[in-house]
């Protein structure tokens, strides 16, 4: 067990330990009297000194001491019972930090390092596995999280870890901790902080790697930059939580498509390291096994069964779901079966002594397990779940007893269309049907000692025989059956039909896409030549995309759905067709192909490691990404004849994804030489094309009419390849290549392509934005990556966040983020140059800059108009930003302010282009807006321009000089206001009493006095009360009267408490019936007057003139995003 480090003296203690083993650091050391020289005098003393001691529980007879080459200072770091025990330790030691301490320069620094990691290594052996095991650590651990990373209370740590963190050369031993939604880690070293918070949403590539420094390492690689984490005692288990959190968070935010409401890890706030084992174990059972979406594993049993077609005994596991049984073989390769709990009678217990259970189903069969641990638990489950589930609904009715469906008014199909086109004929003695029924015998006979349907055990004979080629009459059948969706259609009886009549006659974008595309369906098949076949196929596409809108309808279904109907019966290819979507090809079928390019992305790296002669030959593998789409895409459909491509079908329904990266490998293998010498991506396409046109099946039973003839057909220069032994060389060149590597290299490509997707978006809304704005290339990356991330923040912590609707891919660039008006308010007001005084102010101006730059209306901003904003205030000049905040104060705040208005399927909606041409004629057209056209200011909305002024200037080096200026400039327009509005009044009415007001402008002061009331409104504003401005501000407010008041805005306004405020020191007329009374909502300044009002006051045109540092700005916003999420 690892020790404490604790300071050992040598110096006599040599007589009482031997040393084993040693190196420059470590030792590891015997106590004398144990092992193989145990006897002798000084054995025996040391035996009995423990003896008489009582130390045998303090001094374990082998121990591990560290050292550096210039201290005579020894720690104890590790002891151990047994040399085994020990050796492992030591083992570890050699693997992992031995490498590691080469880079520190002094003895010190190693030391501190070791000692630091010894702690660690306690601290997480002592660590319980679960929370529940041990709450208190683990409480412990999530106060120290919050109060080192600052992160809300929300934020749900899920599990941490002791490692060491690499900067450059040099490690830094501390914690990992693992969140829903960030990565962290802490060290403090010899003064030396290292703090680091990484959502999981940045995270573009997650590996296990090892280099000549680190034995093995996890690479975290985020925005571009390398993180290596190492020395972690659980590395692999470590490795798996990351990985699924970073997965977690990358369907949840990107790729919604697949994600679902009901998901088992929807609500972020209860994900624990327990819910992420179980969620992936549960995905690992249902993938292998091909079981519905809603099977999880329920128990897993250890146990032997007797395989009778053997007549051994197989070592497996026997893993129970709610509605099946089943079995695999400790490889995994051997032997599988799925029992399906409703196929169940009876469980008889014949042998207590072997621990036997016999599983008696439906048609005479019975199973046979032994050994198995737990037997009297597994017997009661089986029949606990039989009693439950063998229900009448799990069995199918004949489709031979009816031609069109019970409860249904569509008449669906009820053969495969290749039986209606064409029939088998049993008298033809065609050698090619000759051979075709020799595949149907060999069938048969598997049939007979392997089981049929549901309960066969598939085993390596199995996939041999897909490999030949499935016979025509069986294909559809064994496709229902090794893709699994036989259990989908057994379990949901009647679901076709109820989907038929809620969506037939209904019409949406699917629905027009799938009828354009009907008849480019295998054209040249006689099938689709009829309205029987089209007629199939549009309903069983309109079905699945009214069961699935997410996915809805997309290029390739319709050519992959032609070739299942072809085989199978109408509602058989609506199940396969669900199987292939949802399971065996996720998210393959939606806008941006994600799960093609992940596939693509595997493709890639198998390359570099298979066929690594063409890698040296072809550097950039990007153009086999291009070329190979359409080959994941179809299933090598659209590039085979149809003949040869459905065998390669066959060995997808059987061995999945894994079939055609080992075909697509066999493929360029089969043409290197060719390849090779290719001197550009044209050339290499024209290799490939002909060598596709140049592979036939020479055992296909279909007649010419049905067969798709190539371009080279005839030409007998061509050397023809047949599909069959292309497909056979592929499993014995690349057969070695494992599902669960293919589902690993999965994982780990996809964090890279949604990452690429999410970087192109970046680009091409930043190379668009950056010509309208005044900020630098990395300000803009840095800015857009605040945006992003603000709106991501407001997802973190809620299971259905609205914002996450507000992401959609399918959107233009521009519109693919775009932030509601409390996600903008957050950002804008951390990222505005100038910050108001009270945080009620700063929602306020917030809503109303949401208000200006939301163009179109709809409660939204994207990047665009955001960044538009938020160029004025840093990068225009004083008259842009004067106007700005002109109008921030123009319109008056709404009950409709930030309602969402667009249409929540917008995305799907028809693209008008006349619209958007139009839209972008007017754009192109846009003038200028002229001051001119700026409507007037009135009265409230003055006095709101005047207070942000003030807040503006707050805390200013000039704060004074500022107040003054804007005071002079109030006074000064209030006076030519009240000019104005005499002339208005006298002009008219040429009456000799009138005293020109100009006579009393020059004796009137440029500050008002204070009133009670002022100070009263100063104290709400939290302004100072020796402020011209707020004096100003109260003045204006006090004539603030009602539109049915009489009043002059020149007289005295009484407050409520009776004080009279004098306004103006201005002549006035109080007779209340004077026809030149006025009402105050005829006050108003046009932009123009307050412009060149202001522009007379330098300080102010200084202040706003002056250079705004914008990166510290944004490292302000970047350091406080999360902290304003609390």
């Amino acid at each position: 067990m690892w020790l404490k480090p604790e300071e050992v003296l040598l110096k006599n203690a040599l007589k009482l330990w031997v040393t084993e083993k040693s190196n420059d650091y470590f030792v590891l050391q015997r106590r004398r009297g144990y092992g193989e020289d145990g006897g002798g005098l000084t054995g025996l003393l040391v035996g009995t000194l423990d003896t008489v001691l009582d130390s045998t529980a303090k001094v374990a007879p082998f121990r591990i001491i560290h050292q550096t080459p210039d201290s005579q200072v020894y720690w104890n770091i590790a002891c151990g019972a047994s040399l085994e025990e020990i050796s492992q330790h030591w083992d570890w030691l050699q693997q992992n930090v031995i490498r590691t301490l080469s880079v520190f320069d002094s003895g010190e620094d190693i030391t501190s390092f070791v000692q630091g990691k010894i702690r660690g290594l306690i601290a997480e052996e002592g660590k319980s596995a679960s929370d529940e095991e041990d709450p208190e650590r683990y409480r412990e651990a999530v106060l120290r999280f919050e109060r080192l990373f600052g992160l809300p209370q929300r934020e749900k740590l899920v599990t941490y870890f002791s490692c060491s963190y690499w900067r450059g050369r040099v490690p830094n031993q501390g914690w990992i901790y693992l969140s829903t939604n960030f990565l962290c880690f802490y060290s403090y070293m010899l003064g030396n902080e290292v703090k680091l918070v990484y959502p999981w949403d940045e995270v573009s590539r997650l590996e296990r790697t090892s280099s000549v420094l680190l034995a093995e390492s996890i690479r975290v690689c985020v925005r571009g930059e390398d993180h290596f984490f190492s020395m972690l005692l659980r590395l692999q288990q470590t490795y798996l939580i990351m990985q699924q959190l970073a997965d977690y968070a990358i369907v949840r935010f990107f790729d919604k498509e697949t994600f679902h409401a009901e998901h088992p890890l929807a609500n972020p706030l209860h994900i624990t390291q327990r819910a992420l084992e179980i969620h992936a174990r549960n995905q690992s059972f249902r993938a292998f096994f091909r079981l519905p979406q809603e099977e999880n594993l329920c128990e897993v049993y250890e146990s032997f069964l007797w395989v009778p077609f053997s007549l051994v005994n197989t070592l497996g596991k026997i893993c129970v779901s709610e509605n099946y049984l089943c079995f695999a073989s400790q490889d995994g390769s051997q032997c599988h079966l799925i029992i399906p709990l409703w196929e169940v009678f009876s469980v008889e217990l014949p042998d207590r002594s072997s621990r036997a259970l016999t599983v008696c189903l439906r048609g005479k069969r019975a199973l046979r397990f032994s050994e198995v641990r737990d037997l009297e638990r597994l017997a009661a489950t089986i029949r606990r779940k039989c009693g439950t589930e063998g229900s009448p609904q799990h069995f199918i009715s004949n489709p031979d007893e009816e031609g069109v469906m019970v409860g249904q008014s569509q008449a669906v199909s009820t053969e495969a269309l290749m039986n209606v086109f064409h029939p088998h004929d049993a008298e033809n003695l065609d050698p090619k049907m000759l051979k075709e029924r020799m595949k149907e015998q060999s069938w048969q006979i598997h049939f007979a000692e392997y089981g049929r349907g549901t309960g066969m055990f598939c085993t390596k004979k199995t996939r041999d025989l897909i490999v030949r080629g499935v016979p025509e009459t069986l294909r559809g059948e064994l496709w229902m059956l090794f893709s699994g969706a036989v259990h989908d259609m057994t379990s949901h009886p009647g679901y076709y039909g109820r989907l038929l009549e809620e969506c037939m006659g209904s019409s949406s974008l699917a629905c027009d896409e799938i009828e354009r595309d009907l008849h480019r369906s295998l054209p040249e098949h006689p099938a689709f030549q009829s309205d029987t076949g089209i007629s199939a196929l549009r309903r069983v596409l309109t079905a699945y995309a009214h069961r699935n809108p997410k996915i809805g309808y997309c290029q390739a279904m319709n050519i992959l759905t032609s070739v299942l109907l072809l085989y199978a019966k109408e509602e058989e290819a609506f199940w396969l067709l669900v199987a292939v979507c949802e399971r065996m090809l996720p998210d393959y079928f939606n806008r941006r192909i994600i799960g093609a390019l992940v596939d693509q992305a595997v493709f890639e790296e198998l390359i570099r490691e298979r066929l690594t002669q063409l890698t040296e030959h072809m550097t950039d593998l990007s153009f086999f990404s291009s070329v190979s789409l359409s080959w994941f895409l179809t299933l090598f459909i659209s590039v085979l004849p149809i003949e040869s491509a459905v065998n390669v079908v066959d060995c997808f329904f059987y061995d999945g994804i894994k079939a055609i990266l080992q075909l697509g490998l066999a493929v360029l293998d089969y043409n290197m030489d060719n390849l090779l010498c290719c001197h550009d991506d044209a050339e290499a396409v024209t290799v490939l094309n002909r060598f596709f046109d140049s592979v036939t099946n020479k055992d296909s039973p279909l007649p010419v009419t049905v067969q798709q003839a190539s371009a080279t057909a005839n030409d007998k220069s061509v050397q023809k390849v047949d599909i069959s032994n292309l497909i056979k060389e592929a499993y014995e060149k690349y057969g070695d290549i494992r599902t669960e590597e293919v589902e690993n290299m999965r994982k780990r490509n996809k964090l890279y392509v949604i990452q690429t997707l999410e970087d192109t978006t970046k680009q091409n809304v930043l190379r668009v934005v950056a010509q309208d704005v005044k900020f630098s290339a990395a300000q803009l990356d840095e800015l857009f990556m605040l945006f992003k991330r603000q709106h991501f923040v407001s997802c973190y912590w809620s299971v259905c966040s609205p914002a996450l609707q507000n992401h959609d891919p399918s959107l233009p660039y521009l519109d693919q983020y775009q932030l509601d008006q409390s996600q903008f308010s957050s950002l804008f007001n951390l990222l505005q140059p100038w910050t108001a005084r009270t945080h009620a102010r700063s929602r306020s101006l917030a809503r109303s800059a949401f208000r200006i730059l939301d163009e179109n209306g709809d409660g939204l901003v994207n990047f665009k108009e955001f960044i538009c904003g938020l160029d004025i205030l840093n990068n225009r000049s004083f008259t842009e930003k004067l106007k700005f905040l002109f109008k921030l104060h123009l319109q008056p705040d709404s009950a409709e302010d930030g309602v969402i208005r667009k249409c929540p399927e917008r995305g799907r909606a028809k693209v008008d282009l006349q619209e958007y041409l139009k839209q972008w004629q007017e754009d192109l057209q846009r003038r200028e807006e002229n001051i001119k056209d700026l409507p007037r200011i009135n009265q409230a909305q003055f006095i709101g321009l005047t207070k942000t002024l003030y807040g503006v200037f707050h805390g200013d080096e000039e704060e004074e000089s500022l107040y003054r200026a804007v005071a002079r400039v109030t006074s000064l327009l209030l006076r030519m206001e009240e000019v104005g509005r005499k002339l208005q009044e006298t002009s008219p009415q040429k009456t000799p009493q009138s005293t020109p007001p100009s006579t009393a402008q020059p004796e009137t002061s440029p500050t008002l006095p204070t009133s009670p009331e002022t100070e009263t409104l100063i104290k709400d504003e939290g302004d100072r009360p020796e402020s011209p401005v707020s004096q100003q501000e109260t003045a204006l407010s006090h004539s603030d009267i009602t539109p049915t008041s009489t009043s002059r805005p020149s007289t005295p306004t009484s407050s409520p408490t009776g004080t009279s405020s004098p306004m103006l020191d201005t002549p006035t007329d109080t007779t209340p019936s004077s026809p030149s009374t006025v009402r105050d909502g005829d006050w108003s300044f046009s932009f123009e007057q307050i412009l060149a009002s202001l522009l007379n006051e330098p300080s102010v045109v200084r202040f706003f003139e002056r250079a705004i540092d914008t990166d510290s700005r944004i490292a302000h916003a970047r350091k406080n995003q999360l902290k304003d999420a609390h």
